[in-house]
């Protein structure tokens, strides 16, 4: 060891700490090591209990206790979650002299939303999906006050945490933000995985990194300095850009004692020709140079056969692995070339002799482990590197050279000297560095350069590329220090690991706000690929409540969809009555979207409103009538009150409609606007209006009160009406005033997937323009290409007679089509709605009826559906035959009939004959079909 080593030893040995006394739970300490050391002791007592609860993870207790920063965090549920809310309330009146019973209303946000991904904090550490914390902010700030308890049930990295506490710089963040909204929030943050967990208790107290700054840097240079001569290479390489023929002459003219900085080497898998049988580095045969595509042809170097890339063989070969005492078949793999840094500059160079030998000796280093070695679960991701390279044990997906490394930082941290806690900085910084520097990490030879991991799998490529883990822990410890202000307030965050499935911690009614990015069905699969880092940690996810879809787990969509509600319930229980629920949702499939919201609304929950998520102009659009698969979702609901549930089930049948429509139209927006032009408020609609009401009544086991054409007429006759929206009377005036102040009208952006959809398209068409079936064909014909194949969509000709109105020149020209002639004519201007030239101009264009005679052609289509639904039941009687084709809104209209008459089941008959992936699409088809289910005792 030289004397610099020796030095820094000493410096890693006495780490600077903050000794004041500390005030925790009404309870003064010392210092934070005396508070912790305490509530450590206490969280020891408490496991046994603890263990009883859903989601406690794979661990010793031990381990556990030493990743935990009690009360405040735990690697477990947290037994102070209840303790803390008490307080927070207490400070509410204290600090900021609210009335704990205090009258709360919102609507929900429908701002614009910037992704904002490009900031320190959110990128300190990677998590599998995150959402910006400045983003959660806007939430936040819109949907609560200082002071007041936030909660994130699938908290992964912790930004809903980040973002409370970032509150109190709203006003540099946020321009323009209302002063009164600026205030730090308490956060409560939850996630099964405890590699979640520790991630967002450390982004939340990201500030306390620069107690230990010395010891990180002080351990960093240590090791950099006993193993400089793994990082360096033979300066022989060439420049970075320069041509092949240049290259050969720098490969010839080099000095030996000139050594470069080694930021990646490139490692190629080894496979066999079936031909010849000889071994075949995949470099060779796909490499064509720099920034060139692979190349197409494959052509063994040893015989000249053409071979098929799929149906190459790898070449594995025996290894003596030290660590378990065991010989292992792994997949061979060779070093092929080498990105080094000289004098300022990037070269490049293949591996020489010297290189082979460091790499050699590598190899076949032995050494103990200073961490546990786990073996690897079986599993959809976690197979992966199992079957193709031959993977065993955790610390296999690092290299030769990484592995070292790992293990030198693993000695160091723990002989360093710090307490527990402070250690929790230092594998924060190790884990967030992990991704780049397993073998995950890709490299993409037309690219130049490695791209990191597949997202959302193990998979390891056939090129890989090898960056030295010390090299790169160094470079993420300065992005790290370029937090900017950092935060650190302990006592506004709490992280518990568990799952949200039972929040036995949490009283009823106590939180403020849910912000929430649940697990979306089989996307990622959270605890295989957190597998790694957390066998590092040595805590492990406990996977039996984890909400997925994975066969693995013997987990369906049903499974998924009865764990999300089972969330979902216990965020409506400790949710307060009135506030708010976002759930920001990446939906890859129709069906998981279903499950979602059927999940919310049995919980007991009521959308008011869903937008599109545009990540790349980072904005927020009202979701219509649309197929919405691939998109992110930003979906907001609320608890009713109580009161207004009981008097909703207290009610008539008949009356219990309005009154749901009354407290749902309080919740939702009066007015939006975007580019200075009016928005539709698709909520608003009364086909919206009629969907949710029949859905809460479905859901609460309530009959369904009223028809489609009986709502349609009540609607209109109960409530004032604007540019086809509903409101109530004291929201009319402020529309009408704000309305004014934009010239045009902006309809919702339709996708034509159904009959719905289509109708609502050619509403819209003619509310925009009232036209001749002639004008509207060639468009509509566009517009219905993506029909789902199920679907018996009716003619143009019939979807217009069923639901809207022509003008045949009998009576006056009506107002709808004489505005619009008005405005577009000018000619017309002025004349009489029964002059000859309006008339003819007017003849033959459909428009869109007002609400009473929209109640009349309701009623003759729902008519028209019931007889063909009927026709479909008659059609299965006495057959085992599935229903191919049909039409949705005839199957759609004879569920909510046949739920109305409590024939439940017809409805299950019915269902069990569609094809199940169109009942799992559609969630009214799929609302029914469940429900019927339930009462029939299915």
């Amino acid at each position: 060891m030289t004397d610099e080593t020796k030095q820094l030893s000493l410096n890693i040995e006495q780490p600077q700490t903050d000794n004041g006394p500390v005030v925790c739970l009404g309870m003064t300490f010392k210092n934070d090591d005396e508070r912790r050391e305490y509530f450590r002791n206490e969280l020891r007592k408490k496991l046994p209990e603890l263990k009883k609860i859903e989601g406690f993870p794979i661990a010793d207790d031990e381990d556990i206790i030493a990743l935990s920063d009690p009360p405040y965090y735990t690697a477990c549920p947290n037994p102070w979650i209840n303790d803390f809310i008490e307080e927070w309330e207490k400070e509410k009146v204290t600090r900021y002299g609210r009335d704990s019973e205090e009258e709360y209303h919102s609507e929900p946000f429908a701002s614009d939303v910037s992704e904002g991904k490009n900031d320190p904090i959110y990128n300190a550490h990677f998590y599998h999906t995150k959402v910006p914390y400045k983003a959660i902010m806007k939430y936040i700030l819109h949907y609560t006050k200082p002071g007041d308890i936030i909660f994130d049930g699938f908290c992964g990295s912790g930004m809903a945490g980040v973002a409370a506490q970032m509150c109190q710089y709203a006003e540099e963040i946020i321009p323009g933000i209302d002063k009164q909204k600026v205030g730090t929030r308490n956060s409560i943050l939850s996630d099964l995985s405890p590699f979640a967990t520790f991630i967002a208790k450390n982004n939340n107290m990201i500030g306390k990194f620069n107690e230990i700054k010395d010891v990180i840097e002080n351990i960093i240079k240590e090791i950099e300095i006993e193993s400089n001569h793994l990082l360096e290479t033979n300066h022989n390489g060439w420049e970075r850009g320069t041509k092949e023929e240049e290259k050969r002459k720098n490969l010839q003219n080099y000095n030996r004692e000139l050594k470069g900085r080694i930021n990646y080497t490139v490692w190629s898998d080894v496979f066999i020709c079936e031909n010849c049988a000889e071994e075949l580095v995949y470099w060779k045969l796909v490499f064509n140079g720099p920034r060139k595509p692979l190349k197409k042809e494959l052509i063994c170097h040893h015989c000249g056969a053409i071979l098929n890339k799929n149906k190459m063989k790898r070449k594995y070969e025996q290894r003596y692995i030290s660590q378990t005492n065991e010989i292992l078949e792994v997949a061979k793999q060779v070093p092929v070339l080498i990105n080094y840094s000289y004098n300022g500059k990037r070269f490049e160079k293949y591996p020489d002799d010297e290189d082979f030998k460091r790499i050699s000796e590598l190899k076949d280093k032995t050494y103990k482990l200073s961490f546990d070695i786990k073996e690897i679960p079986e599993g959809f991701n976690t197979n992966q590197p199992k079957k193709s390279h031959g993977l065993k044990y955790n610390f296999q997906f690092l290299s030769d050279l990484n592995l070292y490394f790992f293990n030198e930082l693993y000695l160091k941290i723990n002989n360093s000297g710090l307490d527990g806690h402070d250690k929790h900085f230092i594998q924060y910084l190790v884990t967030a560095s992990l991704q780049r520097t397993i073998k995950l990490n890709r490299y993409m030879p037309n690219h130049d350069r490695h791209v990191g991991p597949l997202s959302g799998t193990l998979y390891i490529s056939q090129l890989t590329a090898e960056i030295p883990l010390i090299t790169y822990i160094k470079d993420k410890w300065k992005e790290i220090e370029k937090t900017g202000r950092l935060i650190n307030n302990s006592n506004s965050n709490l992280v518990t690991t568990q799952s949200s499935g039972k929040l036995i911690q949490i009283p009823d009614n106590s939180i403020d706000y849910i912000f929430t990015d649940p697990p979306f069905g089989e996307n990622l699969n959270y605890s295989e690929l957190n597998f790694i880092y957390e066998s590092f940690l040595g805590v492990i996810t406990n996977n039996n409540e984890e909400a997925i879809i994975n066969d693995f787990q013997n987990k369906s969509l049903y499974e998924y969809q009865k764990l999300m509600e089972k969330c979902f319930k216990q965020m409506y229980r400790i949710l307060k009555p009135g506030r708010w629920i976002t759930v920001e949702f990446n939906n890859s499939k129709s069906s998981v979207w279903n499950s979602i919201q059927d999940a919310l609304t049995k919980s007991g929950f009521i959308i008011a409103d869903v937008r599109i998520l545009d990540k790349v102009k980072g904005t927020t659009k009202q979701m219509s009538y649309m197929n919405t698969a691939k998109q992110d979702l930003v979906i907001s609901a609320y608890k009713p009150f109580t009161n207004n549930i009981l008097k909703i089930k207290q009610s008539d049948s008949v009356e219990s409609a309005w009154l749901f429509v009354e407290q749902h139209l309080q919740q939702l927006p009066v007015f939006e606007k975007e580019d200075n032009k009016a928005q539709i408020i698709a909520e608003r609609t009364p086909r919206f209006l009629y969907d949710r009401m029949v859905a809460f009544h479905v859901q609460n086991g309530l009959p369904v009160p009223l028809s489609s054409p009986e709502f349609q007429s009540g609607v209109a006759k109960r409530f004032p009406m604007r540019d086809g929206m509903v409101f109530l009377e004291n929201q009319v005036a402020e529309y009408d005033k704000k309305r004014i102040s934009v010239k045009e009208f902006t309809q919702l952006s339709l996708f034509v997937s159904d009959e719905n959809s289509a109708i609502e398209w050619i509403r819209q068409q003619l509310m925009n323009k009232p036209q001749t079936r002639q004008d509207l064909h060639p468009e509509f014909m566009k517009q219905i290409q993506h029909l789902a194949k199920h679907e018996e969509l009716p003619e143009l000709d019939d979807l217009l007679e069923q639901n809207f109105l022509r003008y045949d020149g009998e009576g006056q020209v009506p107002n709808q089509i004489l505005t619009y002639l008005r405005r577009n004519y000018k000619d017309l201007r002025g004349l009489e709605p029964t002059d000859s030239s309006v008339v003819e101009k007017a003849l033959h264009r459909w428009y869109v009826p007002d609400p009473n005679k929209q109640s009349d052609l309701e009623k003759l289509r729902e008519k028209a559906l019931l007889r063909e639904f009927n026709d479909y039941v008659k059609e299965l009687e006495g057959s085992k035959k599935k229903l191919r084709t049909f039409r949705t809104e005839a199957v759609r209209a004879g569920f909510k009939n046949a739920y109305k008459e409590k024939d439940f089941e017809t409805i299950v008959k019915v269902g069990d004959r569609i094809p199940e992936k169109v009942i799992q699409e559609d969630d009214k088809l799929f609302m029914f079909y469940e429900n019927a289910k339930i009462r029939l005792g299915l």
